[in-house]
């Protein structure tokens, strides 16, 4: 990685980072990045999906002893790999369950890092496409050089179009800001 002291250390700066960044170190250790990856992505989803879960990894009211049993349950039904359920321990004992959605996000990062990858963050009004992320993938690989993996998001309160973050660039070609940009226009 030779540029691991620039895009990586803004990464890992914060708690996330540095739990995701040690998460990461073991995974490519152990040949496991991969397996990681999607285990978090399948926690990931239940997070949302589980409201239960949500409140156990967020409840500063759960011991430490009660939650690591728990969230080893959870590992177990979840069918999550060894090394991040062994991760997910030492969170629970470290009683940092509660930040397990931003060391997610940041283990990602890494990973795109380390592959030479870019992340964009697309926000749409209504779900796209597999053509459509396809295309919008090839479209921001030309324009940065980069493979660029897609996190996208839903918010009907843009009407349409696309607001694209990529990196530090904000690309806003939604509806709402069209029209509010026409609104202030026709006030002078």
């Amino acid at each position: 990685m030779e540029n691991s002291g620039g895009i990586q250390g803004n990464i890992t700066a914060g708690l996330a980072g540095r739990y995701a960044s040690a998460l990461f170190d073991l995974a490519r250790e152990s040949n496991a990045i991969d397996s990681v990856q999607k285990s978090l992505a399948t926690l990931k989803t239940a997070l949302v999906d589980s409201a239960d879960l949500a409140a156990l990894v967020s409840s500063p009211v759960v011991g430490r002893a009660d939650a690591a049993k728990a969230i080893e349950a959870v590992a177990k039904a979840l069918k999550l790999d060894s090394l991040t359920t062994k991760f997910l321990g030492v969170l629970a004992e470290n009683r940092r369950l509660g930040d397990v959605a931003g060391m997610i996000d940041a283990y990602n990062a890494i990973v795109a890092n380390h592959r030479g990858e870019v992340t964009a963050k697309v926000t749409s009004a209504h779900p796209l496409s597999a053509e459509q992320l396809k295309a919008l993938a090839a479209n921001l690989k030309t324009r940065v050089g980069r493979d660029v993996q897609i996190a996208t998001t839903v918010d009907p309160a843009i009407l349409g179009g696309l607001v694209v973050q990529l990196g530090s660039q904000l690309i806003d070609g939604s509806i709402r800001t069209r029209l509010n940009s026409f609104a202030q226009a026709m006030k002078g």
